[in-house]
């Protein structure tokens, strides 16, 4: 059997200039949400199937890469359903994993926790640009507070990352599942059928609105429930005012609070956002994922022409370990797509170290090797990445791919 060279479908290799970016992004993550007070966790990239497929990842428990069991436990003869075969998955997200961790580890940790969490994760997903089927994800969460301040504080801690990283004049959505769903109620849609609804209406942007029309038709829903639901997006505007036409229009449907903390999220991160972007209301925003029950956010960008962030509350998912509900609030920004977009747009590092590489003539003496060695040493002290390789027959190519890789400073040593 011939071995491959290209890695598997939905994976890739890192160049070194992409690593470069990567790294770099990283450590500004890093440092930009400890200034927020998170504080860094860590889970397995393996989590019991049981918990992967809780009804909790929406579609994402269809993709994914389900572990057999192991040794004398894989009994592939007797089996007659997946459970006898499989017990793990590795993670889709990092939710799911944080859930369990806290619950696991609450007794320990303060509250609220503000965690911060980047690995990779994994999904069966059809490749295109920007999605990858190992990919990595890097949220912020605040497990224990249930007010509005968790919102705003993800969402503020999440703009000045990405102001710092140059990127201006991006939106983020926000919504509200309760809102979703009074405007279904007062349509007067079936509770059984939101979820139904909401998939549709997901679909907003790519189909239009008759075209969201026509699907729901086809689904069979009442005639006059469907001209009523879409009637309230053809009123509704993008901002503080949609909220309040939806307050005084939902009426009971929708609770006081709700509208109202919304308004609050969305004023208080105008007045202290440090980046260059708008928050939006949007009430066609759903989000995949079914454990959101409260506010949900999306970051979109023109460039890229789709989301590169997104989040949301999800108050009840660490009850399903615990048996108590515990607030619970997240923002996972697209890590691959952010690295991506900043590639594509040429990104240098800022304050980047001086590069100097030493180009060593073939047979130099010891003594001479020694010399640029301990030069090497001291230029280190002083600041500067140092390369030290020897000499080629080449040249002239040599020095122009050194200069590719950042080295501006280009040194030749011979044995005189």
């Amino acid at each position: 059997m011939a071995l491959k060279k290209k890695p598997v479908t939905g994976m890739k290799d890192m160049m070194p200039k992409e690593m470069e970016v990567r790294d770099y992004v990283i450590a500004l993550i890093k440092d930009t949400y400890r200034d927020f007070g998170f504080t860094s966790i860590e889970t397995p990239c393996v989590e019991h199937i049981e918990n992967l497929c809780s009804k909790q990842g929406g579609d994402n428990e269809k993709l994914i890469f389900k572990i057999l069991k192991r040794g004398e436990k894989l009994k592939i003869d007797t089996a007659k359903e997946e459970s006898d075969l499989v017990d793990g998955g590795l993670r889709y997200d990092l939710t799911v994993p944080l859930s369990r961790y806290y619950s696991n580890h609450s007794n320990e940790l303060p509250s609220p926790f503000k965690a911060l969490q980047m690995g990779n994760v994994w999904r069966a997903d059809r490749p295109q640009r920007g999605r990858f089927r190992q990919f990595m994800q890097c949220d912020i969460d605040i497990l224990g507070e249930s007010s509005n301040l968790a919102e705003i504080e993800l969402i503020q801690a999440t703009s000045t990352l990405l102001g710092k990283l140059d990127f201006k004049g991006f939106t983020i959505r926000i919504n509200d599942r309760q809102i979703l769903k009074a405007m279904a109620a007062y349509s007067g849609f079936a509770e059984e059928d939101y979820d139904a609804v909401f998939i549709t209406l997901d679909k907003m942007d790519k189909i239009g609105l008759d075209g969201v029309e026509k699907e729901m038709e086809e689904s069979g829903y009442p005639k006059e429930s469907i001209e009523k639901y879409l009637g309230l997006f053809r009123e509704v505007t993008n901002d503080i005012t949609g909220i309040h036409y939806l307050k005084e229009t939902l009426g009971d449907f929708l609770a006081a609070e709700t509208a109202e903390g919304l308004e609050q999220i969305m004023t208080s991160v105008d007045a202290v956002k440090e980046a260059d972007f708008t928050v939006q209301f949007d009430p066609t925003l759903v989000r995949g994922m079914s454990y959101y029950t409260g506010t949900i956010f999306e970051i979109s960008m023109d460039e890229f022409g789709g989301s590169v962030g997104g989040g949301g509350r999800y108050d009840k998912m660490i009850g399903k370990f615990t048996g108590q509900d515990t607030p619970a609030v997240g923002f996972s920004i697209g890590f691959e797509r952010i690295v991506m977009l900043l590639l594509e747009r040429g990104y240098e590092i800022p304050s980047r170290k001086e590069k100097r590489a030493y180009l060593i003539e073939k047979k130099m003496p010891q003594e001479g090797v020694l010399k640029v060695l301990a030069q090497a040493k001291e230029d280190r002290k002083n600041g500067l990445q140092v390369l030290i390789v020897n000499m080629k027959k080449n040249k002239k190519f040599q020095k122009e791919q050194l200069a590719e890789q950042g080295y501006t400073d280009i040194v030749e040593c011979f044995r005189d």
